[in-house]
């Protein structure tokens, strides 16, 4: 049964507030109303779309910034990023993303999602991935969700870094990586 709208779009912005990377997709399941009619209610109700709220929520987290590569060149959404500690991500899978004859998603992106991502948490001008292993544990397909997670492991000595990064789709490990870092500088806060 259909909701009133008043109803529903009080609902819908206590839904996004839970929630704000929620697609639009998913809403209109949730509801069980179209797409379109969640874009008017977001409209209505002055909810920017959801790049727009991943961003807003990043901005308002973040109390440093990328430093190793300019912004743009990170792949996927930054949503969180404590530099030299942790950072999150997120990748929507789009057709670009995919092998055209199954809508699985390229090895490549999701490796470069993670490895961009490694390159960011590194609180230097210069971070080189130096040496990555990486494991593929199942198929992404097109319309998923990955969220990868950083979190930096050790600052050594000679200017390197190690950085461990999992990916998920829906809490599900999709992939995982150790990364070892060069940076140009040795980091301040000595050996950990």
């Amino acid at each position: 049964m259909r909701l009133p709208k008043r109803l529903r779009q009080e609902r819908l912005k206590l839904k996004i507030e839970e929630t704000p990377f929620i697609t639009d997709e998913e809403l209109a399941k949730a509801f069980s109303v179209s797409i379109q009619t969640i874009r008017l209610d977001r409209m209505e109700l002055a909810i920017p779309e959801l790049r727009e709220r991943i961003k807003s929520v990043a901005k308002d987290q973040w109390n440093e910034t990328v430093k190793a590569l300019p912004l743009d060149d990170v792949i996927g959404e930054i949503i969180d990023l404590e530099l030299d500690h942790r950072a999150i991500s997120i990748l929507d899978i789009r057709k670009e993303h995919v092998f055209t004859r199954n809508d699985i998603a390229r090895g490549h992106h999701l490796f470069a999602q993670a490895n961009s991502l490694a390159v960011a948490v590194i609180d230097d001008d210069l971070a080189l991935t130096e040496k990555a292993e990486i494991k593929f544990l199942r198929q992404v397909k097109q319309g998923e969700r990955v969220i990868a997670k950083a979190h930096v492991e050790t600052l050594e000595k000679h200017r390197r870094s190690r950085v461990f990064v999992e990916s998920f789709v829906d809490q599900e490990l999709v992939f995982s990586g150790h990364f070892t870092m060069y940076r140009s500088k040795e980091n301040d806060r000595g050996v950990e």
